[in-house]
């Protein structure tokens, strides 16, 4: 058993001194793999959050007539498809004009 550890323990030491010229330009390009790689994961995950956010903006909900706000009943006409994807490009979508309308009507009403 002893002499099979002392082999084994030699063919290593050779097998390192084999390599020890190559082990600097092999550990700089896996170094800078890793440092693209995590580029690379950090790039795609902001990339895809973006359009993630942009399709979430498009959803109409918050400016229809119809939504009710409430967490019950967020719209009586969909409420499966309320608050979601879904309800993108929405047939019953009617816009809620709260602004510059509503409050110029007000003041022409005093």
């Amino acid at each position: 058993m002893y002499e099979f550890l002392h082999l084994l323990s030699a063919l290593a030491h050779a097998f390192i001194q084999f390599i020890q010229p190559f082990l600097v330009p092999i550990c700089f390009v896996v170094a800078w793999a890793v440092f693209a790689m995590g580029v690379w994961s950090l790039w795609t995950a902001v990339r895809d959050s973006v359009k993630r956010a942009h399709r979430m903006h498009q959803i109409p909900c918050s400016q229809c007539q119809y939504f009710s706000g409430n967490y019950l009943l967020k719209c009586p006409v969909h409420p499966g498809e309320a608050l979601s994807e879904e309800a993108i490009g929405c047939p019953d979508f009617a816009s809620v004009e709260l602004g510059w309308n509503v409050t110029h009507s007000l003041k022409q009403d005093v």
